[in-house]
Order: C-alpha cells, then sequence, then structure tokens
C-alpha cells in the first residue's frame, strides 16, 4: 500500500513539474516559425534553447512514441506483462513455503520459474531494438524540431539580468 501512494504522489509531482511546462500547440506547431538555421553555431544555439523551452512537449513525445511502440510489439507487452503479474502473484499469494503433493514450493523455486519462462520470452520480445528505436526516433524529431523552430523574441531577454 505505501509503494502505491508513493507511486501516486510522485506522478502528481511529475505532472506538476513537467506537464506544468507544456506550451500550448500553437506555439509548438507554429509554421511562421520554421526556418532553416543560417549555420552550425545557430542550430546549436536553437537547439540548447528550445530543448529547454520545450521540455515539456518533448518528455510528451518521448512518451507517445514509447507508447506506441509497446503497442506496436505486442510480444513485449505479453512478455513484460508476464513477469511483472508474476512478480507481483509471487509477493502477494506465496510469500511462505506451501506443501504440494510431496513437494515443498518456496519463493525462491516460484521465481526460478518465472526466471526460466519469463526471461526467453523477453528476449524473443527484442526490448533491447524497441529501446533504440525509442532513443533514435525520439532524437530525430526533437532534434529536427529543435533546430528548425527560430526561438521566439522572449529568448532575446533571457539572458539578460533584471536590474532596477
Amino acid at each position: 500500500m505505501e509503494v502505491a501512494l508513493r507511486a501516486v504522489n510522485t506522478i502528481k509531482s511529475l505532472g506538476d513539474t513537467r506537464l506544468s511546462a507544456l506550451r500550448p500547440p500553437s506555439e509548438f506547431f507554429d509554421p511562421n516559425r520554421i526556418t532553416r538555421p543560417a549555420d552550425l553555431n545557430q542550430a546549436v544555439s536553437r537547439i540548447s534553447y528550445n530543448t529547454r523551452y520545450f521540455s515539456g512537449n518533448y518528455g510528451l513525445i518521448i512518451a507517445l512514441l514509447a507508447v506506441y511502440a509497446l503497442l506496436t510489439n505486442p510480444l513485449l507487452l505479453i512478455s513484460l506483462g508476464f513477469l511483472i503479474g508474476g512478480f507481483a502473484a509471487i509477493n502477494k499469494w506465496a510469500p511462505e513455503p506451501m506443501q504440494v503433493g510431496d513437494h515443498v514450493v518456496t519463493q525462491k523455486s516460484l521465481y526460478m520459474g518465472l526466471f526460466v519462462i519469463g526471461l526467453p520470452l523477453l528476449w524473443l520480445s527484442s526490448p533491447l531494438g524497441t529501446f533504440f528505436w525509442l532513443v533514435g526516433a525520439s532524437g530525430v524529431l526533437i532534434l529536427t524540431h529543435a533546430c528548425v523552430i527560430e526561438p521566439g523574441v522572449e529568448s532575446e531577454y533571457a539572458s539578460v539580468p533584471e536590474s532596477v
């Protein structure tokens, strides 16, 4: 129960920090601000500014790509569900050794069975390929967007210290 409460609090704090930084779609997809950078220095400065400015939007893009990757790889979804569900079931219903016929089944033997079935199933579902696809796809999308979107007027004043 404590773990569930901590997870809910973590999700709420993540929502307060990251999702509060979401920029409106009209600003994120503004076609009037799309221009080709003049040189590499301008591209690097745009990437530096836009990755901070649109960090909430980029986090949402990564989350959506991760959901897409899981939904398009059903074997990975099944194997993760099997392993996570197996861990939860063993912890909930089998904390003590139990007698089944002539054999004593312990938590250790249940975990061993879960690993013997679950790890080859996970290996067949290619989680590393999915992870590297997610890294590559999100990297290309985010870097391309950050490179071609001109920073707004407010970026000119971001480095000016406020003096009274």
